[in-house]
């Protein structure tokens, strides 16, 4: 009886993997968050797999495409602070400032001192 072990397929039958660049990657990400935008239709507009693009989006998130995240998963939002002129026509204001909170289309503005447990109801809410 007589053995034949050579393969029967080639080791390369999948074909040869494409490796795209940092840039590419970081562009079809950066096309995919926009609002509105089909990933289907960029990964076909671009000749990649959807599932690639979302692959590549997660590890934009991870930040492991070279940027730092652009969306968080630690419950943190981002923080913009903004010089506010005094108010001139209220001497006996308190200076207490102005809060304003945007995530997306909710925008939440708290003036003066807020009471820390009314805030921290609003923030839980927002939040959720």
């Amino acid at each position: 009886m007589d053995t034949n072990f050579q393969p029967v397929a080639s080791p390369n039958a999948r074909g040869h993997y494409r490796q795209h660049s940092l840039e590419f990657k970081r562009a079809l990400v950066a096309l995919s968050l926009e609002p509105g935008i089909s990933v289907a239709r960029i990964a076909r507009e671009h000749g990649v797999n959807a599932n690639q693009v979302f692959s590549w989006r997660r590890l934009y998130q991870q930040g492991r495409l070279g940027l730092p995240a652009l969306m968080r998963d630690d419950g943190l939002l981002p923080v913009v602070l903004a010089p506010t002129a005094p108010a001139q026509d209220n001497p006996s204001s308190d200076g207490g400032g102005m809060i304003v909170l945007e995530l997306g289309q909710v925008r939440v503005r708290i003036e003066g001192q807020p009471n820390a447990a009314a805030l921290g109801q609003v923030l839980d809410r927002v939040l959720r």
